[in-house]
């Protein structure tokens, strides 16, 4: 597995990623809009040179905040590296807690954050609303059939090793 900085990366193949996996380059949630492909991240990418797996992140004061995070091949170890290379640079850069959003219906993201140590610590009910209206291209239902309405709030502290 190869982590790559994401500014390593051609411009048009992190734009044609996002393209593909989220609509378009633009995140809206409730913490702002944001341009993944301008992002600060890290890539996996696989022999051929394709992105496997991708996180984008923002340093905020005291903490990082994940903004996307990618596996396209699930159970490999894609998603967990990533996050556990989010969290390292968070530590270096001094910051206290990690924390990302995500919405109601991703069961997936909720199992696998909490997992890694992170808790729910807000809800912003009908959120998702208030995003679709800058980015209509959102869905209403999930393909599981649950209504896309509210973002979750979660969070890690970092535990600094001497």
């Amino acid at each position: 597995m190869r982590i790559m900085e994401s500014h390593q990366i051609p411009d048009t193949k992190r734009n044609d990623f996002f393209a593909e996996h989220w609509g378009s380059p633009q995140m809206v949630i409730s913490t702002g809009v944001y341009h993944s492909d301008k992002l600060n991240g890290y890539a996996v990418m696989n022999e051929d040179g394709e992105i496997r797996g991708y996180i984008t992140y923002v340093m905020h004061e005291d903490h990082c905040e994940v903004i996307s995070l990618d596996s396209l091949d699930e159970n490999q170890g894609i998603g967990s590296a990533l996050l556990a290379k989010v969290e390292d640079t968070a530590r270096q850069a001094k910051r206290k807690h990690i924390q990302l959003i995500t919405t109601n219906d991703n069961l997936h993201a909720l199992l696998f954050y909490q997992k890694k140590g992170y808790q729910i610590i807000q809800i912003y009910p009908d959120a998702v609303a208030k995003a679709r209206a800058l980015k209509p291209s959102i869905p209403l239902v999930s393909e599981q059939g649950i209504p896309i309405r509210d973002e979750l709030l979660l969070q890690k502290i970092l535990v600094f090793t001497s």
